[in-house]
């Protein structure tokens, strides 16, 4: 199968090297710069931090896509802030199935600007955290996989099996979710107040009270209870249960956030790319308080945690 991952940052470069684990598939790196000479000159270089080995892999990279290449699965490994520019090239492309993989708030408004059958592109989120150094990426995980759907619907049976046959023989799990805009939305709701947090720490976690890591679970309910305000069906059995203070779910999420908050585990999945994606984060929080406006819900815990952070202006310098 001839595969393209068009992006080639910590999230492109895992998924690119799992990939490659399976023999029958042609993989293509879509990067850029000096990054694509490293990758040519070196391979792909991969510090597997939480397995502590180091792979390297051989691809083949190119730096533009043209209207003619043909690739029978395209993964678009990019920050959603990015996509608008490059969504007219990919629409112009004539592979015939895409996979956006990452954040992304606006997944319906993707699906209309491809111009594509809705059953021939799918939303994932891979569960992968990292830095790319002057050489390598550091990859944190453990076990990869991606939860992947339709944008407002299940995917087809072909596109299914075309997803699963790229991952033959390999580790990687699979998770079919019929919903992905209301899934991408409430884990948004979720990350942005731990960056909140984050960055009224400045970058370190470790400095957050017991007051402030109750705090991210409660803007996470208040904004899940505005998603469900504007009609978005949220799972509550995967959201909202979970952030909802005396629940069994809200006391599991308590000790997953203090682990994020005290061990570099949590460091490198939390911290270190809040501050390294500070950009992707604005934009994310751009798209979710045009949501809050159209839903004028009250969400004084969001609002507190939103306030006690520096300006995004003061963060991009």
């Amino acid at each position: 199968m001839r595969i393209l991952v068009y992006g080639a940052g910590v999230l492109g470069c895992e998924l690119a090297h799992v990939l490659l684990q399976n023999k029958k598939n042609d993989v293509t790196l879509l990067a850029r710069g000096e990054w694509k000479e490293r990758i040519d000159q070196k391979g792909l270089i991969i510090r597997q931090w939480a397995q502590r080995k180091t792979t390297v892999d051989r691809v083949r990279t190119i730096d533009v896509l043209a209207p003619e290449d043909f690739y029978d699965l395209v993964f678009v490994v990019l920050q959603a802030g990015q996509l608008p520019d490059v969504l007219p090239v990919l629409k112009a492309n004539r592979s015939p199935y895409f996979v956006f993989v990452g954040n992304d708030p606006h997944a319906k408004q993707v699906l209309e600007a491809m111009q594509r059958p809705a059953d021939k592109v799918a939303f994932g989120f891979q569960n992968t955290a990292g830095r790319r150094e002057r050489d390598r990426v550091v990859s944190v995980h453990t076990g990869v996989g991606m939860t992947v759907g339709g944008a407002t619907a299940p995917l087809s049976g072909t596109f299914r099996i075309r997803l699963k046959t790229a991952f033959d023989g390999t580790k990687y799990k699979l998770t079919f979710y019929s919903d992905m805009d209301e899934w991408l939305k409430c884990h948004i709701a979720f990350i942005l107040p731990v960056c909140y947090v984050c960055y009224a720490c400045n970058g370190d976690l470790t400095r957050a009270t017991k007051q402030q890591r109750a705090a991210i679970l409660d803007a996470a309910y208040e904004g899940c209870e505005m998603l469900k305000a504007l009609g978005i069906p949220v799972n509550d059995a995967e959201n909202t249960d979970y952030y909802k203070p005396g629940t069994a779910g809200r006391r599991k999420m308590d000790a997953m956030v203090l682990a994020m908050a005290k061990t570099p585990l949590g460091r490198l999945c939390a911290s270190d790319h809040a501050m390294h994606a500070v950009k992707e984060m604005q934009y994310l929080d751009e798209a979710f308080e045009a949501l809050r406006k159209q839903a004028g819900t009250a969400m004084p815990m969001w609002e507190k945690l939103r306030n006690e952070m520096p300006a995004w202006n003061t963060l991009q310098k």
